[in-house]
């Protein structure tokens, strides 16, 4: 093989380096639109947000540098702290009801049945995630009245006592709950149905050639293959539950007392109906700091029990 010239393996590393460089200019073109979104809608109000929790500031005079006061009064904060109680408290129960029943839902409409009953059952599940978080909420508002709703006055007829499900401080953030996952849990039905229907075929049967059985395929197979829509749904559970603001907002007010004090609506009421942007900048923040720690951790474990390969 004749070997190059100098001149010719100098024109073509020439080349080769400004491929290169119009592939580099490409692929920055191609991200600068996603870039650019991600500073005005993200980092931007990131960073507005964390200079504005160092002021005190209530949109009727002037901004008044405070530094670190209003993150120190978190610890002092009894309100706060109770919300972080509750927003923990609905998050626990919400993604546990939303991933069991989520699960089951799937599994039932996954079974051998006919395509027209399928459908039904998939659209029935689904259909009241596609309505509004206010309708959903005057819906619950009035089904679960206690003088004229039909769930209190049906239960009273079985013997089961009249109560205020949305004022007693006892039953409210339950009531909040079931009304979260009426509304929401189609979605993680559909989500781990279509991992479901993912599911090789073929993993089953030779399952079932080998006389395992229903318990052992559905820990040994399912579960490991469905086990990435599973951390799906479950992250993006955690921060749907983290939140929550509507219902809390509409029917209960955070109410009664601060039963259903969310994280969430505690911002809007330190914000918009305090004024206190300042210190509603501080709770953003550290609303934004607990998310993205849960996330990470989610993310470190996800690592040891989610599988995209049976043997994995």
């Amino acid at each position: 093989m004749t070997a190059l010239t100098p001149g010719i393996a100098l024109r073509r590393r020439s080349g080769a380096a400004h491929r290169r460089r119009k592939e580099a200019l490409t692929a920055y073109l191609l991200i600068a639109p996603a870039f650019v979104l991600f500073l005005i809608f993200i980092a931007g109000p990131l960073l507005g947000g964390f200079a504005l929790s160092l002021f005190n500031y209530d949109l009727l005079s002037p901004a008044k540098y405070v530094g670190s006061a209003n993150f120190q009064q978190l610890v002092h904060d009894s309100v706060f702290l109770e919300s972080l109680k509750v927003t923990a408290i609905f998050t626990v129960a919400s993604v546990t009801l939303h991933v069991v029943v989520g699960l089951a839902l799937a599994l039932a409409v996954n079974r051998k049945m006919p395509g027209w009953l399928r459908y039904i059952l998939r659209t029935a599940f689904f259909f009241p995630v596609l309505i509004s978080w206010a309708v959903v909420s005057l819906i619950a508002e009035f089904t679960l009245d206690p003088n004229f709703g039909f769930i209190p006055y049906y239960l009273k007829k079985i013997g089961i006592p009249d109560v205020g499900y949305f004022t007693d401080p006892h039953t409210a953030l339950g009531a909040i709950i079931g009304v979260d996952l009426w509304h929401t849990v189609g979605f993680t039905f559909l989500v781990l149905l279509a991992g479901l229907q993912a599911i090789p075929n073929d993993l089953y049967e030779v399952a079932r050639v080998d006389g395992i059985g229903r318990i052992r395929t559905f820990t040994g197979i399912t579960l490991p293959m469905l086990s990435p829509s599973l951390f799906f749904v479950t992250v993006v559970s955690i921060i749907g539950a983290f939140q929550l603001f509507e219902p809390a907002n509409i029917i209960t007010q955070g109410g009664p007392g601060t039963a259903t004090e969310t994280m969430v609506e505690y911002i809007y009421q330190t914000g918009f109906v305090q004024l206190n942007l300042g210190y509603a900048a501080t709770l953003g923040l550290v609303l934004f700091a607990i998310l993205l720690v849960i996330t990470l951790v989610q993310f470190a474990l996800g690592r040891r029990w989610v599988h995209y390969e049976v043997g994995d």
